[in-house]
C-alpha cells in the first residue's frame, strides 16, 4: 500500500512538472512564440522604446491571428493582402511618435508573426511568392537580385533606381563600419533617414522610394558588414 502511494505521488510530481514546463502540451509552440517575441532580435530603427515595442507587439499578435486563419484554411497569402499589414495603424497613437516609423515595427512584426502560425513552404517557381510578392525561396541574402526584394507598387523604373541606390550606399557604409569593427543601427546614417538619393519626381510617388531605397539600404548594409 505505501509503496503504491508513494508511485502516485511521483507520478503526480512527474505530471505537475510536465504541466509547468508545457512539455506535451503545445510547450513547442510556446517555446515558439517567446522565441519570435524576443524584440531584441528585430531592427532598430530608432523611435522611442514604447513606440517600437507597442508596434512590435500590435504587428505580431495580428500576423499571428492571420497566419493561424490561413492555416486552418490549408493556404497562404501575401502580407500585402491583409489591410491591417497596409494600414499598419493598429494600437497607434500620436503621443508615441513618428507614424511611419509605427508602421515600419508593425510590419516587420506582422510578418514574423504570421510565419510563425503559417511558416508554409516554397517552390522556386514565379509562381510562389512571400514577403509582399517577392520572389523568393527563403529570408536569405538576396544581394542584387531585385527580384527577391519587396513589390510595393510604383513604376518598373522607380523601384530599380531606389533599390539600387540604397544598396549601392548601404554596402558601402556596411564595408566602412567593418573595417572600424562596428555595427551601426541604419537610422544612425542620413543617407538611410533621407532615403532619396537619385530620386527625381519623375520617377512617382517619393514615399514610396524611400520604402524601396532604405529596403536596399539595409540589405547592402549587411552584404558590406559581412564582406560580400
Amino acid at each position: 500500500m505505501q509503496i503504491r502511494q508513494v508511485s502516485i505521488k511521483i507520478v503526480g510530481v512527474i505530471f505537475g512538472f510536465a504541466l509547468l514546463c508545457g512539455l506535451g502540451f503545445g510547450g513547442n509552440a510556446s517555446a515558439q512564440d517567446r522565441r519570435n517575441r524576443n524584440w531584441d532580435g528585430y531592427p532598430n530603427w530608432g523611435g522611442s522604446y514604447e513606440l517600437r515595442q507597442t508596434a512590435l507587439n500590435a504587428g505580431f499578435n495580428e500576423g499571428s491571428k492571420e497566419g493561424r486563419n490561413d492555416r486552418a484554411k490549408g493556404k497562404r497569402s501575401a502580407y500585402s493582402d491583409f489591410s491591417d499589414y497596409q494600414k499598419a495603424t493598429s494600437d497607434y497613437s500620436s503621443k508615441l511618435g513618428n507614424r511611419e516609423l509605427y508602421r515600419r515595427y508593425y510590419r516587420r512584426a506582422f510578418e514574423s508573426g504570421y510565419d510563425t502560425e503559417n511558416p508554409g513552404q516554397f517552390r522556386t517557381d514565379n509562381n510562389d511568392r512571400n514577403r509582399d510578392g517577392d520572389r523568393s525561396v527563403n529570408r536569405g541574402r538576396r544581394g542584387r537580385k531585385w527580384d527577391l526584394y519587396g513589390t510595393y507598387g510604383g513604376s518598373y523604373q522607380l523601384r530599380q533606381t531606389a533599390l539600387n541606390a540604397g544598396y549601392n550606399e548601404g554596402i558601402k557604409q556596411g564595408r566602412n563600419d567593418r573595417k572600424k569593427g562596428r555595427h551601426r543601427n541604419y537610422s544612425e546614417f542620413s543617407a538611410y533617414e533621407n532615403a532619396t538619393t537619385d530620386y527625381s519626381s519623375k520617377l512617382g510617388d517619393r514615399d514610396l522610394y524611400r520604402r524601396y531605397y532604405r529596403e536596399g539600404f539595409e540589405n547592402g548594409y549587411e552584404d558590406g558588414w559581412n564582406w560580400y
